[in-house]
């Protein structure tokens, strides 16, 4: 089986197969990252925490439904670094999108 995925021929084939297969990786990713641009654009640059839906929540890197939840679940919040200080979110992810995000104040 291995000298059979050696071969020149083989390997020219797979490469060929997944170029398709690849290309339409890279502009899925590239609509998901437009998407995600434009929904913090149209709320001002950053997306506020305290009202995002939870699509526009999952545009960004590392949050993903469970995470969203999460972030709904655990509002209001006076500050963003609430996220990792309530235990909302893990640091590496926090540190992914704290630039993206702003968290205004509840309105009483």
């Amino acid at each position: 089986m291995l000298k059979f995925l050696r071969s020149p021929i083989t390997l020219a084939l797979a490469l060929l197969l997944s170029a398709p297969v690849m290309a339409t990786a890279q502009k899925s990713s590239k609509a998901t990252a437009k998407s995600a641009s434009t929904s913090t654009a149209t709320t001002g640059d950053k997306l506020d925490i305290n009202t995002a839906t939870p699509d526009q929540l999952k545009a960004f890197p590392g949050i993903g439904d469970a995470y969203a939840k999460r972030i709904i679940d655990g509002r209001p919040y006076t500050a963003k670094n609430q996220l990792t200080s309530r235990g909302i979110l893990p640091p590496a992810t926090y540190n992914k999108i704290k630039d993206q995000i702003i968290a205004s104040k509840p309105k009483k």
